[in-house]
């Protein structure tokens, strides 16, 4: 699947413009992860840019993922998308767990995605000049962004192997780079 047809896939079953934006936000610190591991970039990022398109239509577990992936796989979608969409959800991990780089980077980028996005909204500048210290005292506000699991942000640095600070200065950096089409700039 190219990137113009996924895009339509997910307008397709996404009306919500956040959950676009998310979509976008995702898909950019995918392909940024996926250029600093020296994978491909296209299959990463269509992981992201797709790993929610189902959602608003079924939103509750294991429908969100299971019924995306039944669709994805009928119009030919590369299984290590379909897989690694499958894995960012808990309860398909026995059948895919996060054993693989770009089942890892997604889960990773999930959560903070949407916590830096929360961020730069209530700021004057937005992304720009977000730090990871400033991430770091909103992430222990419980009542900032209360929805977003501060427990799947501190396992995603950590299943990267990386240390917090660092994979939230990475994923502002990707988000930074699509921050016109995030509402962000």
């Amino acid at each position: 699947m190219n990137r113009d047809d996924a895009w339509s896939l997910l307008c397709e079953y996404t009306a919500g413009d956040s959950l676009r934006k998310h979509a976008l936000a995702v898909e950019a610190a995918m392909r940024q992860y996926a250029r600093a591991s020296g994978a491909d970039e296209h299959t990463w990022a269509l992981a992201g840019l797709l790993h929610d398109f189902d959602y608003e239509r079924w939103e509750n577990p294991p429908d969100h993922t299971r019924q995306g992936a039944a669709i994805l796989r009928s119009r030919g979608v590369d299984e290590e998308v379909v897989g690694a969409i499958l894995s960012h959800a808990h309860w398909n991990l026995d059948e895919y767990p996060r054993d693989r780089p770009i089942r890892k980077a997604l889960f990773a980028v999930d959560e903070l995605c949407g916590f830096l996005t929360a961020c730069a909204l209530v700021r004057p500048t937005r992304l720009a000049g977000l730090e990871p210290a400033s991430v770091r005292k909103k992430l222990k506000t419980a009542s900032f962004a209360a929805s977003v699991s501060r427990d799947d942000i501190n396992a995603g640095a950590a299943l990267l192997d990386l240390p917090l600070d660092d994979h939230i200065r990475n994923c502002i950096a990707a988000l930074q780079g699509v921050a016109p089409q995030l509402g962000l700039a």
